[in-house]
Order: C-alpha cells, then sequence, then structure tokens
C-alpha cells in the first residue's frame, strides 16, 4: 500500500511531466492527434527562400514545432487546392491566392510574409522577336509559366490585359521552375519564359536568353504592376489559425529567424546552408541569385496595407470573381502572430 504522501508527490511529478509535454509539443497537436503541422510549398523558386532556410537549419524544432513538409515543384495553385482539400495544414505560397479565396466565400488568411516584392521576370531567347516596346509581337507565342493558375499566370495575364492583347492570341503552357523551366526555354518548347530566380540567373550566366521584363526590383515591380506586389507567404485557412494559434506564432518565430538570417549572412554561407534539393543548378550560380533576390524578402514578416492593393487590382483586370467579389483585404491577412513572435523575442 503506498502512502498518501507517496501518491500525492506523484501526483505532482505526473501533472509537471504533462505540463511540461504539453508545453513543448503544442506545435505539434493537431486536431485531437499529436502530429506534425503539413506545410505545403509549391516551387523551389527564391521567393521560398526563407522557408528553406527555416527547414534546414532546424529552426521550426528550435521554435518547438514539428513540421512534415512537401513539395508540390508545381505551382502555388496545386498547394492552394491541397490547404482548401485539407490535405495540408499550412501552404508556402503567393498571397494573391488569399484574395481569390475569399472571392470564393473561403476564408484563406496570410500570416506571415516571406517576399515584398514579385522577383519575377519575362525571359526570351537570344533570337527572340518579342519586344516590350511594342507588346503586340508577343502574339502567336508559346509562354512558359509554373503552373496555370499561378501568379507566373497572372503575370502574363496583366500583361495582355494592360495593353489590350486578347488572351488567345498566345499560348500559355505549365512548364514548372529552376531547371526543368530553363530547360523548356533552351529546348524551345516555350518561346518566352516567366519565372523566378534561380531561373532568371541561369538563363543569363549560361547564355540561354535575356531578360526582357524584370520585376525583382521595387522600381521593375512598380513598371509592372503599378506598385510593390507582395508574394511569397505562408497562409492558412483561418480556422486552423484560430484553433491553433501557438502554433503559427511558432512557426512565424521560425520565419523571423530565418529572415534575420538571410539578411545577415553573406550569399555563399546561404547557399552553403541548403541541402541538394533546395539548390537548381551548381551552388556558385545559386549564390548569385540569392544576391540578386536579397532585395524582396521581407525584414519582419509583417504585411504593409498599402501594398497588397496592387494584388487585388491586378487580379480584378482578369479574374472574374474577384471583379465580381467585394473583397476585404483586413480578412486576407494578419499581424498578429508575427508580433506575437516578435514581442516573445524581445523578453
Amino acid at each position: 500500500m503506498f502512502s498518501r504522501k507517496f501518491i500525492a508527490a506523484a501526483a505532482i511529478v505526473l501533472v509537471a511531466a504533462a505540463a511540461a509535454l504539453a508545453g513543448c509539443g503544442q506545435g505539434a497537436i493537431v486536431g485531437s492527434e499529436r502530429r506534425p503541422v503539413r506545410i505545403s510549398v509549391g516551387s523551389y523558386n527564391l521567393n521560398n527562400l526563407p522557408f528553406f532556410v527555416a527547414d534546414a537549419n532546424g529552426y521550426f524544432a528550435e521554435a518547438g514545432v514539428h513540421v512534415r513538409t512537401e513539395n508540390f515543384a508545381q505551382g502555388g495553385s496545386k498547394v492552394l487546392q491541397a490547404l482548401v482539400a485539407g490535405s495540408t495544414d499550412v501552404a508556402v505560397g503567393f498571397y494573391d491566392h488569399t484574395i481569390q479565396m475569399q472571392a470564393k466565400h473561403k476564408e484563406v488568411s496570410a500570416f506571415v510574409l516571406l517576399s515584398r516584392n514579385s522577383g519575377l521576370v519575362l525571359a526570351g531567347r537570344n533570337d527572340t522577336r518579342f519586344d516590350p516596346k511594342q507588346p503586340q509581337s508577343i502574339g502567336g507565342l508559346k509562354i512558359g509559366i509554373t503552373a496555370p493558375g499561378s501568379s507566373s499566370d497572372f503575370f502574363v495575364r496583366h500583361f495582355l490585359s494592360r495593353h489590350g492583347i486578347d488572351e488567345n492570341a498566345v499560348s500559355i503552357i505549365g512548364v514548372g521552375s529552376g531547371a526543368a523551366a530553363v530547360a523548356a526555354l533552351q529546348q524551345g518548347k516555350v518561346d518566352l519564359l516567366v519565372n523566378y530566380d534561380p531561373a532568371a540567373t541561369l538563363i543569363e550566366s549560361r547564355g540561354i536568353g535575356r531578360i526582357l521584363i524584370d520585376a525583382r526590383s521595387d522600381e521593375g515591380a512598380r513598371a509592372v504592376y503599378g506598385g510593390l506586389y507582395p508574394t511569397s507567404v505562408l497562409y492558412a485557412q483561418s480556422g486552423f489559425l484560430q484553433e491553433h494559434p501557438q502554433v503559427a506564432e511558432r512557426i512565424a518565430r521560425a520565419q523571423l529567424k530565418a529572415l534575420r538570417f538571410i539578411e545577415s549572412t553573406p550569399p555563399e554561407q546561404i547557399v552553403a546552408a541548403l541541402p541538394d534539393r533546395y539548390v537548381s543548378g551548381d551552388r556558385a550560380a545559386y549564390a548569385q541569385a540569392v544576391a540578386r533576390a536579397k532585395a524582396i524578402f521581407s525584414r519582419d514578416g509583417r504585411f504593409v496595407a498599402a501594398d497588397l492593393q496592387t494584388p487585388l487590382a491586378v487580379l480584378r483586370e482578369f479574374d472574374r470573381s474577384v471583379a465580381g467579389a467585394k473583397i476585404d483585404l483586413d480578412k486576407t491577412y494578419t499581424n498578429r502572430f508575427v508580433d506575437d513572435a516578435l514581442a516573445a523575442s524581445s523578453r
């Protein structure tokens, strides 16, 4: 027979142990099961680099959240489908998809900003007949994008709409990103390519072609879109964020550490920290791409309300569901979890 003191002491130990487990594992509790948080990413383009850094450097585990990642490598539209279908918890994709979802009466909210600007380019082979100063010269050409419904697709449709060119005047073809996209241009499967770094840098460094429209800089984005175009974010269904605020805060904490790492670390060292699966082409060329892309990354993970007007305006040009809907941008994003993470790090 155990004494009352022994039973009381044992109870205290068990309660303390349970509390400790809950504290260190809340990031992995989803629904009624203890399982990893599923995070899916649409491509290996450099706009998503802060996520790759956080994953490679173990920042999620440091923040107390166990994640399982999946890369569709077919564009953000596939990730969006997975999120809506419930086969992933968090998406690494582009902010403009949250606007489209609101137009379809689905509550999806971005909660960490990774890339504050587009990063997209339009490239052609060296012998291309397309001249951006003569927009109509794009007629009859095959244009490669990451995937239908992706932001690279929006880039093309925005260009056509802006210049009064019918969408049927061109062929838009999904070719993926990175080395696969570069190969599609090089092999003549497409005449033009709308893509991100590292594809843009690989095209130039290998002499395959040249950049004809460049939205990587703030100036370039304003020329293309009329303003900055926030792109890569972490987003989730609003219900998930409401049910798992501590998970969202810990994910934000990991991403903020990654953003600080990118800002303070030379490109070669950033690339050295990445496993091969995240690097397209040789590491030297990839480091060049990182150097060129550094300006697009957020420094604090927070959304700037004024910048969100740009993707809304672009989508309204060709997306009928968005054009005909009353969009409340305040419901497409939140700075709550980043602010919580910033407050926690300052204590």
